[in-house]
């Protein structure tokens, strides 16, 4: 599979990794997305690793650790052979510092998170979530102390706006803390959003971008078209998406885009929706979630995906949407304002 560098890190990563938040079905939240246990865990981790899929993603809020525990099953024997990530943050326990990313939570969250996954050390740690009560100068010097102390290789952030990112990045320069080589975030054919902003900051800082549900929680998977509502039972019947309700004529018009380049190409439509997003500049990973066997067979065909020009552009044209101030603005100028892509 190929590798790609983790932003301005050394790091390499696989194009595809591997999201367990289907894993445990702990919850009524989760079972929705999935219940794998151990046995079609450690079946799917097999196969994962024949591909060369050997980042595997998860956090402890899923399934509330069950996630996590079920991966370090899956994994045990073969730890040498993977890298994990996986995140902290999000309320873990009743206690008023069983959230967010004071010292006090992110020390004993990564403790959990090392305990459950049976590893020694978390190759990827990310924030899941901003923290806008603890001050960022104490989220890093944690971050940095357990990085020094060999428990974390590498630290990121999920689901952070532009000010958020670039003031972490400027306050551990000032100090010589880790960086965030990492930025997880929610990008898909669906949501562009994360272009207007996220995109070029991430590109002028060497960020790379871990993108977390491509297909837009299954609403590009083909399953939902224009005459054909959402699959009873599926995550998509149970909660809807992920964010606002897309306008159901955009959503279509998608899809029905995926579809015809699908039809071209051969290739399923998640196939199509899973490799434009690997081809969009500052990605290094995309994430992707499989129930079973079959879904992530099919997922991993992502990777033999090529487009035309012509293709691209009917992608890109379909899921256009105007854009939200100051962005719209600021594309009036191009000649001073180039667009990231």
């Amino acid at each position: 599979m190929e590798q790609r560098l983790l932003g301005g890190s050394g790091f390499s990563v696989p194009a595809l990794s591997f999201g367990t938040a289907t894993f445990g079905g702990g919850n009524a939240f989760f079972k929705a997305w999935g219940d794998t246990r151990e046995s079609e865990a450690t079946r799917l981790v097999d196969i994962a690793l024949e591909s060369g899929m050997n980042l595997f993603d998860t956090a402890d809020g899923y399934s509330d650790g069950q996630a996590e525990q079920i991966l370090g099953a899956a994994i045990a024997g073969r730890q040498g052979r993977v890298l994990i990530s996986t995140k902290a943050t999000f309320r873990t326990g009743p206690g008023a510092n069983d959230v967010g990313s004071s010292r006090q939570h992110l020390i004993a969250a990564c403790e959990g998170s090392l305990r459950r996954l049976g590893v020694d050390h978390i190759d990827l740690w990310q924030l899941h979530a901003f923290d806008a009560r603890t001050p960022i100068e104490e989220t890093l010097r944690t971050l940095d102390d357990l990085v020094r102390a060999g428990k974390v290789r590498y630290v990121g952030c999920s689901n952070f706006s532009g000010w958020h990112l670039m003031k972490s990045l400027a306050i551990a320069d000032r100090y010589g803390w880790p960086r965030h080589v990492a930025h997880q975030a929610y990008y898909s054919l669906l949501d562009r959003e994360y272009e207007w902003e996220l995109m070029p900051l991430a590109i002028d800082q060497r960020v790379g971008t871990v993108v977390w549900s491509p297909l837009a929680g299954g609403l590009l998977t083909g399953k939902v078209r224009r005459d054909r509502p959402a699959p009873a039972g599926s995550r998509i019947a149970a909660q809807g998406s992920l964010g606002p309700a897309p306008e159901p004529e955009r959503l279509h018009r998608i899809v029905d885009a995926l579809a015809s380049v699908a039809d071209e190409t051969g290739h399923s439509v998640s196939q199509v929706a899973l490799a434009w997003v690997l081809a969009r500049p500052t990605v290094a990973t995309v994430v992707m979630g499989a129930r079973n066997e079959q879904q992530l067979r099919d997922n991993l065909g992502a990777l033999t995906v090529t487009f035309t020009v012509a293709q691209l552009q009917r992608l890109d044209q379909a899921s256009d949407r105007p854009a939200v101030y100051p962005y719209w603005h600021q594309r009036g100028f191009a000649e001073r304002n180039p667009p990231p892509v």
